[in-house]
This record gives C-alpha cells, sequence and structure tokens, in this order.
C-alpha cells in the first residue's frame, strides 16, 4: 500500500495533470524504489504533548541494523532534518496545534530512502503520558495498593501487570486494568485478590482519560513487591546491671524470604530518649536482627518495628520496668530546688497506683531553661508518693546515683486499714489480718499501725493500745479474758499524725476445764513411760553390776539318773532300827560307837543293797560271825574316816544340795 500510495502522492505534490506528467511521477518513483531497495520503511509517527514542559515528543521506529540511518520529520510543509534517533523534541510554538496537520517521517540509509505513511491529526489532541516512576506499594486488607506521582489532577487509566515471585520458577505476567484516583498530587491503585504470603513483580503503565487521542505511557520498571509484614518482631531481653545502669541485649529472628526480599530495615524507639535525659539512646535505624542499648534505672519502653517496602510490622514493645530495689527509703534530700547541670536528670513517677511504669512522669533536666523548670516544678503535686530518680551521664551511659521515694507534703491517711477481720478466736488470743492503705489514700509515710482494745463488759473501760510495724498486715492479739467482748480498733500513723480507725467486736471463749479423758491417757501414759524407763535402767544395771556367781562345790559329784522315774523320783525318809549288841561285841570302842551311830544318821538314804547285806548276817544266826562283821565294819569305817579327814572337813564348811533340800552339817 505504501509502494501504491507514494505515486499519488508526487502527482498531488507536484500538482501536474496528464500522461506526461503520470510518466514522469512513474519514472521518479522507479528509481526511488530502485535506490531504496535496501530501506524498510520506518513506522507512522506519533507526536504529543508530554504535560511535563512546553515541548512536543514525536515518536517512531524502525527495523534496521544500519547505524548511520538519518531521518527527515514532516509537519505538513514543515520539515526538521537530520535526526538521528528515532524520536524528536520540538517546541510548541513552531507547530500548528489546533488544525489537522499531515505527518510523515523520511529514512535515508546510505543511498537509499523509504518514506512511513502519512497521518493526519490534530496534535493538541494527543497526549501520552510518561511512564510512572518512584512507584510506592503497601498491602491493605483490600489488597496491594500503588501510587505514583500523578500528571494532572484528573485520573487516569492504568494498567497493572504482574508475576509471583518464585526463586525456582518463573510465572507468566497477568495484566489488570483500572481507574485511578487522585489523592494529595498521587494516583493511587488498589489490585485485589493477591496473596499477602507472596512475593510479586508488578509494572504499570497510565493514560489520560480526557485527551481525545490518548496513547498509553512506557512501562514503568519492575518493582519488586515484598510480602506483608504480619507478625511483629519476637524480641526476646537480656538485661545486665552494671554500676546503675543496665544493658539491654535486644534480639529476634530473621524474617520470612518472602518477606525480606527487599530488606528489612528496624527502628528502635527507647521513650527515655523522648523524655530528654542526657545520654539516653534516640531513634535507631539498622539492619540487623539484634541490638544494644543502655538504659538507667528508671522504667522504660522499648519498641522495636520492621519495615520493608511494602509496610510496616506491628509495634513490638518491651516494657522494661524500674529496678525493683529493696526497702526504699524516704529521701532525706534532693535535686529539686537546686540547679542542674546538662549532664544530670531528675524523674518523678506517680506511685498512686503503686505502678512504677506510670505514664505520669515529671523530668527535669539541666538543659532546660529556668523558668521551663520552675514551670514543671510547681506540677509536684502534694500528699502524692513519688518514686525518685536522679540520673547522670557517665560515658555516654545514662547511670542512676539515687533513687527513693519522695513526698513534697505529707499528711494524715485519708482511710483506714481494709478488711480488718479477726479469726481463731480463743480463750485468751485472737489472730487479726487486715490490707494496707493504698498510696493513694496514705498521704505519707506510715511510720506504724495503732492498735487498741477495750474491755466492754468492764465498768472502767481502759484502752489498751500498742504499736504494729506497717509492714505487717497480720497479728495475734494475746493476753485476752476468757469470756470477754471487745472493741478492737486499728489506725494507721504517718509523721503528721494518725489517720481514722476501723473497729471490730470480739468475744472471747470462756475458760474449758481440762478434760478427763485427756487427763486418764496422760496418766496412762505416764505409767507407760515409767514402766519403759525401769526396764531399761535394770537391763542398763545388769550390764554394769552383773549379779555374784555361785561358787563351784569341788567333792561334788553329779550322779546323772538312769531313768526318768529316777529323775522324778522324791526324797524318801527311812526308818532307823538300833540293834543291841551281843555281849561279846559289848567291849567296842565308844568312838567305834559314835561312827556308827553318826553313819546310821548321815547314810539315811543308802542304797538297799547294803541293808539286805545286813539282813543277810543277823538271819545267818552265828553271834560270833556277827561280832566279827560288826568289829571288821567299824574298823573299816575308821580307817576310812581317818584317811578322808580333810575332805570331810570341807564338807561340813558348806551347804550340800539334796533334791531340793539344804541341811546344815556341824561337826
Amino acid at each position: 500500500m505504501i509502494l501504491l500510495d507514494f505515486p499519488l502522492y508526487l502527482m498531488e505534490t507536484l500538482k501536474c495533470r496528464g500522461s506526461l506528467c503520470g510518466f514522469v511521477v512513474v519514472f521518479m518513483f522507479l528509481t526511488t524504489v530502485s535506490k531504496g531497495s535496501a530501506c524498510h520503511a520506518p513506522s507512522t509517527p506519533q507526536c504529543f504533548e508530554t504535560k511535563a514542559d512546553e515541548f512536543y515528543i514525536c515518536e517512531w521506529s524502525m527495523n534496521t541494523t544500519e547505524s548511520d540511518v538519518m531521518f527527515d520529520l514532516y509537519f505538513k510543509k514543515n520539515r526538521f532534518r537530520n535526526i538521528k534517533t528515532t524520536w524528536s523534541k520540538i517546541h510548541r510554538d513552531k507547530l500548528n496545534l489546533f488544525t489537522p496537520v499531515d505527518l510523515w517521517v523520511e529514512a535515508h540509509v546510505g543511498n537509499s530512502s523509504c518514506t512511513s505513511t502519512k497521518k493526519s491529526v490534530i496534535l493538541s489532541n494527543t497526549v501520552k503520558y510518561e511512564a510512572p516512576q518512584k512507584m510506592s506499594v503497601s498491602w491493605l486488607k483490600s489488597g496491594l495498593k500503588l501510587q505514583w506521582k500523578a500528571v494532572e489532577q484528573n485520573s487516569a487509566l492504568a494498567e497493572v501487570r504482574f508475576r509471583r515471585h518464585d526463586e525456582h520458577r518463573t510465572e507468566l505476567w497477568e495484566n489488570r486494568t483500572t481507574n485511578t484516583t487522585v489523592e494529595s498530587s498521587m494516583y493511587h491503585v488498589i489490585v485485589p485478590n493477591l496473596s499477602k504470603h507472596s512475593a510479586y513483580q508488578v509494572q504499570i503503565r497510565h493514560r489520560s482519560t480526557k485527551a481525545h487521542n490518548p496513547l498509553w505511557s512506557n512501562w514503568s520498571p519492575v518493582v519488586m513487591v515484598p510480602a506483608e509484614l504480619e507478625q511483629m518482631p519476637g524480641v526476646t531481653v537480656t538485661t545486665t546491671l552494671i554500676n546503675g545502669t543496665r544493658k539491654v541485649m535486644l534480639a529476634w529472628k530473621p524474617m520470612p524470604h518472602a518477606v525480606s526480599v527487599t530488606g528489612v530495615n528496624y527502628t528502635m524507639n527507647n521513650t527515655q530518649s523522648s523524655r530528654g535525659c542526657p545520654c539516653a539512646e534516640r531513634t535507631q535505624h539498622f539492619k540487623w536482627n539484634k541490638y544494644t542499648t543502655y538504659i538507667s534505672y528508671s522504667a522504660a519502653n522499648i519498641s522495636v518495628i520492621a519495615r520493608n517496602t511494602a509496610g510496616y510490622s506491628p509495634l513490638a514493645i518491651i516494657q522494661v520496668p524500674a529496678v525493683p530495689a529493696a526497702d526504699l527509703k524516704s529521701c532525706d534530700k534532693t535535686l529539686l530546688d537546686r540547679k542542674l547541670n546538662k549532664q544530670t536528670c531528675l524523674e518523678l513517677y506517680d506511685l498512686q497506683d503503686g505502678d512504677s511504669r506510670s505514664e505520669n512522669v515529671i523530668t527535669l533536666t539541666g538543659r532546660k531553661k529556668k523558668k521551663e523548670r520552675v514551670k514543671i516544678r510547681k506540677t509536684v503535686k502534694d500528699y502524692v508518693r513519688y518514686l525518685y530518680f536522679e540520673h547522670r551521664c557517665n560515658g555516654r551511659k545514662p547511670q542512676t546515683v539515687k533513687m527513693c521515694l519522695f513526698y513534697q507534703k505529707e499528711g494524715v491517711p485519708l482511710r483506714e486499714p481494709q478488711d480488718f477481720t479477726p479469726s481463731s478466736e480463743t480463750d485468751h488470743s485472737v489472730d487479726l489480718s487486715w490490707k494496707a492503705i493504698p498510696s493513694v489514700d496514705q498521704r505519707g509515710f506510715l511510720t506504724h499501725y495503732s492498735l487498741c482494745r477495750v474491755k466492754i463488759s468492764s465498768q472502767e473501760e481502759h484502752k489498751d493500745c500498742q504499736n504494729i510495724s506497717a509492714s505487717l498486715i497480720n497479728h495475734r492479739l494475746e493476753n485476752l479474758t476468757p469470756g470477754t467482748k471487745y472493741n478492737i480498733s486499728l489506725a494507721g500513723v504517718t509523721r503528721v499524725g494518725e489517720g481514722p480507725r476501723v473497729t471490730i467486736t470480739i468475744n472471747t471463749q470462756p475458760k474449758k476445764p481440762v478434760n478427763v479423758l485427756w487427763s486418764l491417757l496422760f496418766l496412762f501414759g505416764f505409767f507407760f513411760i515409767s514402766t519403759v524407763c525401769t526396764f531399761i535402767l535394770k537391763r542398763i544395771k545388769n550390764k554394769i553390776f552383773p549379779p555374784v556367781p555361785i561358787p563351784v562345790i569341788q567333792a561334788f559329784t553329779h550322779c546323772q539318773p538312769e531313768s526318768q522315774e529316777m529323775l522324778e523320783r522324791k526324797e524318801e525318809v527311812h526308818e532307823l532300827t538300833l540293834h543291841k549288841l551281843h555281849p561279846e561285841c559289848e567291849s567296842l570302842p565308844e568312838d567305834a560307837e559314835e561312827t556308827t551311830v553318826f553313819r546310821g544318821k548321815w547314810d539315811d538314804g543308802t542304797d538297799e543293797d547294803t541293808e539286805d547285806e545286813r539282813g543277810d548276817s543277823r538271819m545267818s544266826g552265828g553271834s560270833s560271825d556277827e561280832c566279827l562283821s560288826t568289829d571288821q565294819a567299824l574298823r573299816s569305817s575308821k580307817e576310812g574316816e581317818i584317811s578322808n579327814l580333810d575332805q570331810v572337813d570341807n564338807e561340813i564348811a558348806m551347804l550340800i544340795y539334796r533334791t531340793g533340800l539344804v541341811f546344815d552339817v556341824k561337826p
């Protein structure tokens, strides 16, 4: 079509008619084609207003690999020559903006030339925006919000293309077209239905909605959109006390990859710095997932927030309470009425709620002007307890040098002790408990509690009072009278005076008699313990003083019984028969007769064989034999007595045991 239109264009340009003119035009056309056989015609130029300045820009394209291509741009009769690029910038004063003009471009490659098609346009109706620059992104509940600088105050039509960013695979682009909104000279677009947990690559282009012939702008640079920061940093805190200074080490886990594709920055803020104390570290920005800061002994709130190019994480707030000090005392003196140097900072925490992290903090620094210090000093209230801190700057680190409780002015307590109740009443004592007076109602330092008791039944109501430590909340009241009604009252006392009293009434139990059962049990236990002790003492005595052993009888020969009958045989007493001797035997010696009688008495229990022999001798009838036998027996007995004289003496001196009976043998 280009080749067919070109001869007609020449004839119209030359304003010639007839066959001769047509022949000349065809000859010129064929010559041009033969010369430009190596030239590819460029595209029709597009000229538009940029809205940024007073110039129009014309753009076209050409498919060529030649480097020495020159272009001529035609605006009807106006010609702009020797253009080396595929665009040209022309001031609007040189153009006819409000009437139709013909546009085309002619390319020259070496000795060849080629011409684009011609297009008739009204330049004022054609508008093309510049490509969006410096686009910002943020995640909303409804989707991904994109914003960039607005070209004009009117809304524009925007085309957004995006794809999910994945390290392992590349996804295809998706396109969505929507109208923009204008706020504060910024275009805004929301792309819904995107996953907040994924990262995306995004591009955008826009065009005017008011121009008659709007053109799409070029695509913006690719913008990487990270995933949303939904979770706050999980901060762990390690605190170390160092001579009035606290070293606070913060650490947390790194963020996931989808969140940190464009990097994550962190911001740390310390409330001690916002209160103006010297050496307190101010807001810090960093990229690593740990940080160390130094704070004083007073309470502080440390906040950490993560930030990427798509937004902020929730704020992680670490509340660091004041260092607990055991047995805080009242301030003997303060620097409130003195001039402070620039390295000193005073803090007064209102302890009305008993919390040192209260936001009601009064701060005085040496850097404030005198009038400002006086104004702040007047904000200190009477009858209000404050936790007083005195900080100084030591080696660029805040250091607490004093910590105490402070009242600007003291008074008596406003309220009595709470929940004053008795328990465990006996006939002579009762347990009392109560809750301390709230600090907001103490209005001063409690020195002690005053506990009083009064007998109601007594004709003379004598009031007996005693002081109890201010740190106690219970007490055992003793030395009460059994079966008596008492009024017991309690009040808090400060250095100024005594506060209101709380009163309760108790009845002590009557005195009970001693329980008989317990008495019997006690008596039984006493006897049992006495018996056991007696037995133990006897055992100990036998161990210490053993009994004297029975002496051993040397001449005693123990005869083993031949049978059980002999063992069980009882002792028998036999009758002794005395026989008269014959005349022949009367001449026996006197000692022999005594011996015979003695032996009869001694051998009272001799064997029956001996008696049988004597009987046999008497029965023999011979007197001479009987006398002889008797004489021999006497001599034999006498000889035995003489030979065993020593043994007999020993036996007489001892006790002889015989079948359980004891005989006292006399000589």
